[in-house]
């Protein structure tokens, strides 16, 4: 019905571990229902729970609208940050 992954990065100027959301996908049929929601709550108390989490941080498209809608009902917001990338 769903998958998602999560990797960490350790963070120096949040002297901490940041989580990473990557590999979001929720079937076709089970999207809007909160399926997601869930998945980020569990994600949320994990770092809520442990002091050695800061935080939480994930890279969407930006033609991805419906995503980015998702993310900010869910309290998360854009950061300063701008990604470049070179690809073969």
């Amino acid at each position: 019905m769903a998958s998602l992954l999560t990797t960490f990065e350790w963070s120096d100027w949040r002297n901490g571990t940041i989580l990473w959301i990557q590999s979001v996908y929720v079937l076709k049929e089970y999207r809007r229902k909160g399926v997601y929601r869930n998945m980020y709550a569990h994600i949320k108390s994990m770092v809520m729970e442990n002091e050695n989490l800061n935080g939480i941080r994930l890279y969407a498209d930006k033609s991805n609208l419906p995503a980015h809608k998702t993310y900010q009902e869910l309290g998360m917001n854009h950061d300063h940050y701008v990604t470049f990338e070179w690809l073969k």
